[in-house]
């Protein structure tokens, strides 16, 4: 009997915790809510917009509670960053640019749009000034906008080439006694390379060093632009790693002056005309996008009954609901399906930012943008990466814009199954199997797949690979034989996938809307965003996973990234069109 209250009570305490949990987490939401909403602020005369970029520039703006702050963080997508620089430089209040750059988020080709936003303020003829006390290429490639870079006097300035690295797991797999089956359509299909080999092949080698020297080029051109050094000596002094201290980044012109922070902000009074230690009107651009006296852009009418749909298609391709970070088959194609059927939307931008992943999911989203293009203008702007089954889902378009660093193509598919018999024997565990039917433990990691196996797997896998390349033939007006050429799972640019046929325009988001709207032939709209979000549905279950997400962060720090990666390689199931790599760079 005492057991049994023990437990009773165990139980009721636990419920008790549990909901104090969520009234705490939903008193947070409330008060984030309230206090985000009162955030109204007018801009003061002679301000400097700041812009760091500690946090990721994500592609679509969005609230999520800061669980340590207690507080509701807002976080400013990427079209909502360009609008407001844009509307920065007809504000007669603010002065110039400020760019902190001592760390940077984002992947390359979002740093691309923010660039040639902050290219477009320049026109203005107001100030961009940037510091930082550690430039990497990324930071460097958006500070050379600048009018003036400054380095803090004993920083530094990566400058050497960009590098890939991929890990190989071939012989640990051996020694742990793991045997991968893969199945692969491509010779460029290199995802599964890892697992089969202790070195990358010869056309992984040749494709990877392909379109990262594109985008390295594409790099130095700016810098070469913009700092007026020729894209000669700038490859040289990488090569020669000329750029070895703060000194020499000074001696060779990629900056300006060695100043601290302080330093600069006496340079910033002296562009505002400002008196000695006077002080600066610093306006973070998440708090700028709050400014009520800021001025309007034209073509963004609230009012207007027409509307431009943008989708965001954002994270691993996958069967289901999908979320926030992820691309699921069900809520994309509704949210396609949904602005086709809505008269008032005019046309379609569909923002993709992914890797690919399930075929099936992609050939499920696919249809839907079928459908769409045929009654209505149907763009993709795709971002940092838009590969494999990113691509499948864009390939429909009327258009298709990129980035020159835009990674796409991967056009190609497999699958990779697990025979761990061997490390099961190793470690003392038999499984023992009861089958209905010849095949009914097909995939099971505890025996290998006969030949036979594998010659179905085989077929599906090139099926797939059939309907894929069909699928691209038919959206770019391209035969099979010429896509299946640009194929095979090879790994483009965006600047060379234009010259291939892949992509039609180098262009970010902002210009993907500025395309859909002259195809609709209208002149004033509003933006729709999808997938729509319920502000009430799923809040408690979206409040703990946020609170993980914070704690883990938090703890984690700049690692994190790494196990959000073996949560997505934990999910892959069925055949998949998916890029091989996880790409940062720096």
């Amino acid at each position: 009997m005492k057991g049994f209250f023990k437990y009773v009570m165990a139980g009721m305490l636990g419920t008790i915790i549990a909901l104090i949990v969520v009234l705490l987490l939903s008193v947070i939401t409330i008060i984030g809510v309230a206090s985000s909403s009162s955030e109204d602020i007018e801009t003061e005369e002679n301000s400097v917009l700041l812009l760091n970029f500690n946090e990721t520039v994500a592609d679509r703006t969005s609230s999520k509670p800061d669980f340590f702050d207690l507080k509701i963080k807002k976080q400013l997508g990427l079209r909502d960053l360009t609008i407001n620089i844009n509307k920065a430089a007809k504000d007669d209040n603010i002065k110039g640019i400020y760019l902190e750059l001592s760390g940077i988020e984002g992947g390359i080709a979002t740093i691309e749009e923010v660039r040639n936003a902050l290219l477009k303020f320049k026109e203005s003829k107001k100030f961009i000034v940037a510091h930082a006390d550690y430039y990497t290429h990324k930071s460097y490639y958006l500070a050379s906008v600048a009018d003036n870079i400054y380095l803090t006097p004993e920083g530094e300035i990566q400058f050497m080439g960009l590098s890939a690295s991929i890990t190989m797991y071939k012989s640990l797999l051996e020694k742990l006694g793991v045997e991968p089956e893969i199945i692969r359509h491509g010779k460029f299909k290199s995802a599964i390379e890892p697992f089969i080999l202790d070195e990358i092949s010869e056309a992984n080698r040749e494709q990877t060093q392909k379109f990262m020297g594109s985008i390295w080029n594409t790099i130095v051109k700016g810098v070469s632009t913009q700092r007026n050094i020729s894209v000669e000596k700038l490859n040289e002094y990488a090569d020669s790693l000329y750029l070895r201290s703060a000194k020499t980044a000074l001696e060779y012109k990629f900056v300006d002056g060695l100043l601290y922070k302080d330093q600069v902000y006496d340079e910033i009074r002296t562009l505002l005309s400002i008196e000695d230690k006077g002080k600066i009107s610093f306006i973070k651009i998440s708090k700028y996008s709050n400014a009520t006296n800021k001025p309007k852009i034209d073509e963004l009418v609230s009012t207007s009954r027409n509307k431009i749909a943008v989708i965001y298609a954002i994270g691993e391709i996958g069967m289901g609901e999908g979320d926030d970070e992820s691309i699921g088959s069900k809520n994309i194609s509704e949210a396609i399906r949904k602005a086709r059927k809505d008269s008032s939307i005019k046309a379609i931008v569909l923002r993709v930012n992914s890797p690919g992943g399930s075929a099936l999911a992609s050939e499920i989203i696919w249809r839907e943008a079928v459908l769409a293009q045929k009654e209505k203008p149907f763009i993709v702007s795709m971002g940092n990466v838009a590969a494999s089954g990113g691509y499948y889902i864009a390939c429909a378009a009327d258009t298709i814009l990129a980035q020159p660093n835009t990674i796409t193509g991967s056009i190609g598919v497999f699958g990779v199954l697990f025979n761990a018999k061997e490390l099961m024997a190793k470690v003392g565990v038999n499984v023992s199997t009861v089958n209905t039917n010849a095949y009914s433990d097909l995939g099971m990691p505890s025996r290998k797949m006969t030949a036979f196996e594998r010659g179905v797997i085989q077929q599906g896998v090139e099926d797939v690979y059939t309907t894929f390349i069909t699928h691209v033939a038919q959206g770019r007006g391209m035969t099979v034989e010429e896509i299946d050429n640009i194929g095979q799972g090879r790994v483009w640019s965006g600047i060379d996938a234009l010259e291939i046929g892949l992509v039609d325009v180098m262009g970010g988001l902002g210009d993907a809307i500025v395309i859909a709207a002259e195809k609709a032939g209208v002149e004033k709209y509003r933006i729709k965003t999808y997938p729509e979000k319920d502000k009430y549905q799923k809040m408690v279950e979206k409040l703990f996973a946020d609170a993980k997400v914070s704690f883990l962060e938090e703890e984690l720090g700049s690692s994190y990234k790494y196990l959000e990666r073996i949560k997505i390689l934990s999910k892959q199931q069925g055949i998949q069109a998916r890029i091989p790599y996880f790409i940062d760079i720096n």
